[in-house]
């Protein structure tokens, strides 16, 4: 018995009964020999931390266009975030910590550059529409590896995809995931607004803090110790129902005051007129964009608007608007 054969076999002894075993797994679009080392998982979740589109969310913007300090939130910090809260909550559900960490690792690979701004003026200019989730689907199965994609297991891309809020992931360790993002953002939201001056801890309304918390520690910890418990030796991950409503009053109140205030909105419209550039000189310039997405057009029959969206999605914000300046921004003459 390798290494992997014994893993599996321990999944299968000590794992919950409503877990996901690696033995078990719906595979792959294409079969591959099986590692001698890792789970089907874990190489999905290494397949996921080495690729090109993981390394970009550094330079991708979580809320905040642009801030100036170190501490607020990337996308990457974000997904790292994530991770560490779903990996504690499957291990205490006795749920595969790999498969969760590997949705977890997965799910805001197609985010856009300048946040959810970015998406919204992609999702408009696009016809057939633009949503990060489908996009970090199809980076995961089509966009990496010059257009070979991952191949990843279904279990990890069924959680990508339904990771958002009005998801309905397959597997628990996808539910895990859903939840994570959302208790991981509201609270890192509100540290990187008290950061940015735009409100104080004081000013959320005592109807949630006196549920969930009067600060990010108490909050988080009060959170995921409330799925913990809701979820024990249930076939789905719950929250109870005061939790629930309390997170979900208290994300709607961020949604007034950090996500629609001015500072982090200031730069927004730029933002977006900056995507729309882009979108358009590429769809009038389309031999200009890098030769794997022509391929795309001309091996896979892929729709013009489709693989601009992909390519500018794909960008950091900092390439974007490099790209901007690089098209439309004059230069000093020089001799």
């Amino acid at each position: 018995m390798n290494i992997r054969e014994s893993r599996e076999a321990w999944e299968e002894q000590y794992l919950s009964p409503y877990a996901s075993c690696a033995s078990r797994s719906q595979g792959r679009d294409i079969p591959e020999d099986p590692c001698d080392i890792r789970t089907v998982y874990q190489r999905d979740r290494d397949r996921i931390l080495h690729c090109k589109a993981f390394r970009r969310l550094k330079h991708k913007t979580q809320v905040f266009l642009a801030p100036e300090g170190d501490h607020y939130r990337t996308r990457l910090t974000h997904t790292l975030e994530v991770a560490q809260i779903a990996r504690t909550i499957a291990r205490a559900l006795r749920l595969n910590e790999d498969l969760t960490e590997a949705i977890a690792l997965g799910h805001d690979l197609g985010h856009t550059p300048f946040g959810h701004s970015g998406e919204r003026i992609l999702d408009e200019l696009c016809p057939d529409g633009f949503s990060h989730y489908k996009q970090s689907v199809r980076v995961v199965e089509v966009l990496e590896k010059d257009g070979k994609g991952l191949n990843l297991t279904k279990e990890v891309r069924d959680g990508i995809l339904n990771h958002r809020t009005s998801g309905h992931p397959a597997t628990l360790e996808g539910g895990v995931v859903r939840l994570s993002d959302k208790i991981a953002y509201i609270n890192h939201d509100i540290d990187d607004a008290i950061r940015g001056r735009i409100f104080q801890e004081d000013e959320i309304p005592e109807s949630y803090t006196s549920v969930l918390g009067y600060s990010v520690r108490e909050r988080l910890n009060t959170m995921i110790h409330d799925i913990i418990i809701s979820s024990t030796d249930q076939p789905q991950i719950l929250m109870s129902p005061g939790m629930e409503e309390a997170m979900q009053g208290l994300r709607s109140w961020l949604f007034e005051h950090v996500y629609k205030n001015d500072i982090p909105k200031a730069e927004e419209g730029k933002a977006q007129q900056l995507i729309a550039s882009l979108y358009h000189y590429y769809m009038e310039h389309i031999i200009e964009l890098p030769e794997e997405y022509l391929l795309m057009m001309l091996n896979r029959g892929e729709k013009k608007e489709r693989v601009v969206c992909d390519y500018i999605a794909g960008m950091s914000d900092s390439y974007a608007i490099n790209k901007f300046e690089e098209l439309f921004v004059p230069r000093a003459w020089k001799v």
